[in-house]
């Protein structure tokens, strides 16, 4: 049984897609990017301020589904320039806790919106029997 995950806190979905989707205690999350909720534009500043915004998008979703950040287990990060790696291990250090999730991070060509970057990934979610 799949439940559809859909939160106002976090971007609606632009294309034929859910904000993320949970089978069982597992939740698959759509990319995010850096669009600010309550406008549906992309975040005003640089780099940093676009990864911030991704990463507090997909707590909004996280959270919807019933759990954490940290409770993700795979992270994949898509970047239009990969000179911002070490921009994102910063951010990411200050929204995940140790055990970090599994992840993969790749240059693209290019990204919805022309945004820099894109973050989809995979929670477990608790047992709670």
């Amino acid at each position: 049984m799949k439940t559809i995950i859909n939160t106002d806190a976090a971007p609606s979905a632009i294309g034929t897609y859910s904000q993320a989707v949970k089978v069982n205690n597992t939740v698959y999350l759509s990319g995010q990017i850096p669009l600010v909720p309550e406008t549906m534009t992309v975040i005003e500043g640089g780099f940093a301020e676009q990864a911030h915004q991704v990463f507090k998008n997909l707590v909004a979703v996280c959270e919807a589904a019933g759990g954490e950040l940290n409770d993700m287990v795979k992270v994949n990060i898509f970047l239009q320039d990969l000179e911002n790696f070490a921009i994102v291990n910063e951010v990411m250090s200050e929204y995940f806790t140790a055990p970090y999730p599994a992840r993969a991070a790749v240059q693209v060509a290019r990204l919805p919106k022309d945004v820099d970057i894109e973050i989809d990934g995979i929670m477990e979610l608790p047992s709670t029997n």
